[in-house]
């Protein structure tokens, strides 16, 4: 079922006198399997059952002649279009065969609906995907779109403020690494102070955890839309386990260890909100008995017609392979004509000519904190749990993660507004660090670094493990606890701190169907904004601790799993979580 009807598939022999009953059986365990993990793994299609015979003639041709010497009406229905198009003057031959098609689909039954599949081929239609069942309009305003956000973006990228050039720090701009003392390591030797103060604020109901699970993992896939949060990755302690159970047996272990109920979040967004309720519902929260809530996404992004000078750039600037005379003529061709519809369209204007999920995008996790004072679950943990002061928030991949009580009772003494977590970099650690820029110390993202190669000269990855005081937070925000329930001036505040916030420009290619296996591919402007630029922030409060790799690696691609089964680090997991 993952590889398609080309996949490996299984076989198998039967007792003749179960043979019946073992067909319908395999076909429902493969079916109520597709149906528990549908959204966790990558199907190609839905499981068959071929029930095979021997051919006892092996090979085999029949010659047929006269008005019967015609090939099966699906060759027609698939080969005449592309003839129409590509043959300008038929052969004899061709016409010839032509002619006795066309007279077999006025006389033979078995062409009675030929001429209809023939047109729908030559006449494709926009299909509509069927899980679109919302106009584009009603999903904006469902999913918390924000108009003044979207015009103000707009009028920046039209202006040439954003985009892809503009994501970079100007040239100019002078970037150092860390020093030894910017940071506290935590690797080695960790004060009992900090675990005693962390146990004690955890023990009061102080902590809440919070994991970034708004992705659909393309990469962990290697483009397949899945919830990646629900995938059963690796094989540990016995059974497969998903990404969330993982964080989710961490907590629990916490919560028996300090007697007390540990609230846990999940954000989600529009991708991943319904998937992941109703698996967690299904498999009884994995067994933890805490408060677990969701919180679904109030940000979404509507996609651009990208500027031409991003297109240039994009095609002209960035490394890419130079092919030969011929394919680069077709190349440029292409590109020219993509030009032309930028142009023909509106550089800047809303992409919209599409169905409503080639439309949308996601706007990065900088909106996953802020979504929580919009949709309302920071209030009502903070209703619920008076004492509630910190969160410890993480990536949905960076699964040695955990609310551990030493680094929480760093936190609370070092008297931050905010706490990251970072490791000693790895060639393969991709992504920004912990850098002093312009002699601000603060976390850099790659995409924003002037040179690629400075990247590397950065001793400290960022894991984007983070620990909040929630009081200190909202004063940057110029809120209160008591302005949670007001959501005007909630969505003013985000809306003002966002603007303070880079805005990185993608170039993103969408797919529009026409149906029949029929598509064209079109690059179109998305931006998106990320937390760990909050660091850029100077009245935020913000310290840094480095962390052992066990705790912070992030699994991005399936090709580091064999690494990370090999240096210990799954079992270090296992270890910290409570696993049935």
């Amino acid at each position: 079922m993952l590889g398609g009807a080309s996949g490996g598939g299984m076989g198998f022999i039967f007792s003749p006198t179960a043979k019946p009953r073992a067909l319908e059986a395999m076909l429902e365990i493969m079916m109520q399997t597709k149906r528990e993990l549908q959204y966790a793994m990558p199907f190609a299609m839905d499981p068959v059952v071929y029930d095979f015979s021997i051919n006892e003639h092996g090979t085999i041709a029949e010659l047929r002649e006269g008005e019967h010497a015609l090939m099966p009406e699906g060759y027609y229905t698939l080969h005449v279009p592309k003839i129409l198009r590509s043959q300008t003057r038929l052969s004899s031959h061709r016409r010839i065969e032509l002619d006795m098609f066309a007279n077999a689909c006025r006389t033979h039954p078995e062409f009675t609906n030929t001429i209809q599949a023939l047109f729908d081929r030559l006449f494709p239609k926009l299909e509509t995907e069927p899980q679109e069942k919302q106009s584009l309009p009603q999903l904006l305003q469902q999913l918390g779109f924000d108009h003044l956000q979207h015009e103000q973006i707009r009028a920046d990228l039209r202006a040439g403020r954003i985009g892809l050039v503009q994501n970079r720090l100007p040239i100019s701009t002078k970037i150092e690494d860390a020093r030894p003392d910017d940071v506290h390591d935590l690797r080695y030797h960790i004060p009992e102070s900090f675990q005693q103060r962390g146990l004690e604020s955890i023990a009061n109901g102080e902590l809440a955890v919070v994991t970034l699970a708004g992705g659909i993992g393309s990469r962990w896939t290697q483009g397949a839309g899945v919830v990646k949060a629900l995938h059963p990755f690796c094989k540990l302690a016995g059974r497969h386990r998903t990404f969330l159970e993982l964080h989710l047996a961490k907590t629990k272990r916490l919560a028996a260890l300090t007697q007390t109920p540990i609230p846990h979040v999940i954000t989600t967004s529009y991708l991943t909100h319904n998937p992941i309720e109703e698996f967690l519902t299904r498999v009884n929260y994995y067994g933890y008995t805490g408060p677990v809530l969701l919180s679904p996404g109030r940000s979404i992004g509507l996609r651009l017609v990208p500027m031409v000078r991003d297109l240039k750039f994009m095609w002209e600037e960035m490394p890419q392979q130079l092919l030969d005379e011929q394919q680069q003529k077709v190349r440029e061709s292409l590109r020219q004509a993509l030009i032309n519809w930028a142009q023909n369209l509106g550089e800047g204007s809303d992409y919209t000519d599409n169905v409503p999920s080639q439309c949308l995008n996601p706007i990065g996790h900088w909106f996953e904190i802020p979504n929580m004072l919009r949709n309302g679950v920071l209030l009502k943990l903070l209703q619920a749990y008076p004492n509630l002061k910190y969160l410890m928030v993480h990536n949905i991949d960076t699964v040695g993660t955990d609310a551990n009580p030493a680094i929480l009772g760093f936190h609370i003494l070092a008297n931050k507004a905010m706490t990251f977590e970072v490791i000693t970099r790895r060639l393969d650690d991709r992504g920004g660090g912990l850098a002093r820029v312009n002699g601000q110390l603060r976390l850099v993202e790659g995409l924003a670094l002037p040179r690629e190669e400075i990247e590397f000269e950065l001793t400290y990855y960022n894991t984007n493990t983070c620990w909040i005081t929630i009081d200190k937070l909202l004063a940057v925000f110029g809120l209160t606890r008591n302005d949670l329930n007001n959501q005007e001036k909630v969505a003013s505040a985000i809306r003002s701190i966002a603007a303070r916030m880079p805005t990185y420009i993608t170039i993103k290619e969408v797919k529009k169907r026409w149906g029949h296996g029929q598509e064209d591919v079109y690059p179109v402007a998305q931006y998106e904004k990320l937390w760990v630029d909050m660091t850029s922030l100077p009245e935020l409060p913000t310290g840094y601790v480095v962390v052992h790799r066990y705790r912070g690696q992030q699994l991005k691609d399936p090709a580091q799993l064999d690494g990370w089964l090999r240096d210990g680090s799954a079992d270090y997991v296992v270890s910290i979580a409570a696993l049935d």
